[in-house]
């Protein structure tokens, strides 16, 4: 029954070595890094402007989502969400999923690609109950969103599904992992914590989908990704999902689809809908008084605050519930029923401010976010993309204010 764990060892993989361990301690599962900062100056103001905002055509959806090839209960569930048009992203990939086919999707967070993958899987399994699908994404929030989705289009389907994340409590794990569920969503750490106590058999998962693949690539993931890609059978459904594909996100991609069709939507560089701002900082002294200055206003209704140190985040929101603003934070530091409970606290609109690390500038969708702050510069170009494209989602306008 194991026959892949052994030929995982021989194929030159080897099993995951002390940086997954210290990476899923620090949250988002990847090592510390030391990194040149951003300056977002080059792409924001540069023509001695306030803002920029930046528009794309209005894309035509070639389906509708009632006239996919899927089960009329599936097909209900997906429209009882009140989804209007496909997005470019599931309109595109649901018929080539549908149809076999391995895939790579290019395209900003934010788009739609969790609907993407998971419809047409979920009627793969409704036509062989046999079938296992395995669905890994970089950080513990973002797997246990698409647990959400999975429940919401599940309904009613008798589909199960195990949630393999660190911060949870393995045994619990081990007990979905028992009743033999068709999909089984994690993190790598975790993943191949259940791999290596035999609660968890990838030579079975014929359907995989790697979700931000950059972002794992990221925080410290490429070794670990490799190993689990060579316990997966050689006959699979690959499904590739990554905003970015340079260099090492390439060597997974080889190793992972096979003769796939790609579609790529990101068409854009920074988010459509969002008015980019800078505010200057003359003294360090002043930048909590300057954030303050802001917060009050009127139309700051829903604020997502970025900093970069775990230490950073939390002193902020301590400040910030000193001066009476109903705010709260998420870091590496915290347990992940608390980071949840906050994440779902913010989304519900309980509070209106929530600091983080960039923990949270991937895949999260939190609805009706008015403006990201980026209180610390970003390390990266892709970083500061990917915090800003937090707003201005599902048409809606937003605004992201760096501090400079």
């Amino acid at each position: 029954m194991y026959k892949n764990f052994k030929r995982g060892f021989n194929s030159g993989f080897k099993p995951r070595t002390n940086y997954g361990a210290m990476g899923r301690r620090f949250g988002a599962g990847g090592r510390g890094r030391v990194a040149k900062v951003f300056d977002p100056t080059n792409i924001i103001n540069s023509q001695k402007t306030e803002d920029i905002t930046i528009s794309t055509e209005a894309y035509i959806a070639k389906n509708g989502f009632a006239e996919f090839n899927i089960d009329p209960k599936l097909k209900q569930n997906v429209l009882d969400r009140n989804y209007g048009s496909p997005t470019p992203i599931q309109d595109q990939s649901i018929p080539e999923i549908l149809a076999g086919r391995d895939l790579i999707g290019i395209a900003n967070t934010g788009t739609g690609k969790t609907a993407a993958f998971l419809i047409p899987l979920l009627n793969k399994v409704i036509k062989d109950r046999h079938e296992k699908v395995l669905i890994v994404a970089p950080t513990r929030e973002l797997a246990s969103q698409i647990r959400d989705e999975f429940y919401l289009f599940s309904k009613g389907l008798g589909i199960y599904s195990a949630l393999c994340i660190g911060g949870e409590n393995i045994n619990r794990q081990k007990q979905e992992l028992r009743r033999n569920p068709n999909f089984i969503i994690g993190t790598p750490g975790r993943l191949l914590d259940h791999v290596d106590s035999r609660t968890l058999y990838l030579g079975d998962c014929k359907s995989v989908v790697l979700d931000e693949a950059d972002h794992m690539v990221d925080i410290g993931f490429l070794k670990d990704v490799q190993y689990m890609i060579s316990l997966l059978p050689k006959v699979r459904q690959s499904l590739f999902f990554s905003a970015t594909i340079d260099g090492k996100v390439r060597s997974v991609l080889n190793a992972f689809v096979n003769n796939p069709v790609t579609v790529s939507v990101k068409t854009r560089e920074t988010a459509a809908n969002v008015k980019q701002e800078v505010v200057r900082i003359d003294s360090p002294n002043k930048k909590i008084e300057q954030l303050h200055q802001l917060l009050i206003k009127q139309e700051f209704d829903k604020v997502l605050i970025f900093a970069r140190t775990k230490h950073g985040v939390q002193h902020l929101a301590d400040e910030l519930l000193k001066r009476g603003f109903k705010a709260d934070a998420i870091h590496g530091n915290k347990r992940q029923s608390q980071r949840l409970k906050t994440l779902d606290k913010f989304k519900r609109s309980y509070i209106d401010i929530l600091i983080a690390t960039d923990v949270a500038s991937r895949g999260l969708d939190i609805p009706n976010v008015s403006h990201v702050i980026n209180y610390e510069a970003p390390e990266s170009y892709d970083t500061y993309i990917h915090r800003i494209g937090r707003t201005g989602r599902a048409d809606k306008k937003g605004t992201a204010i760096t501090f400079v």
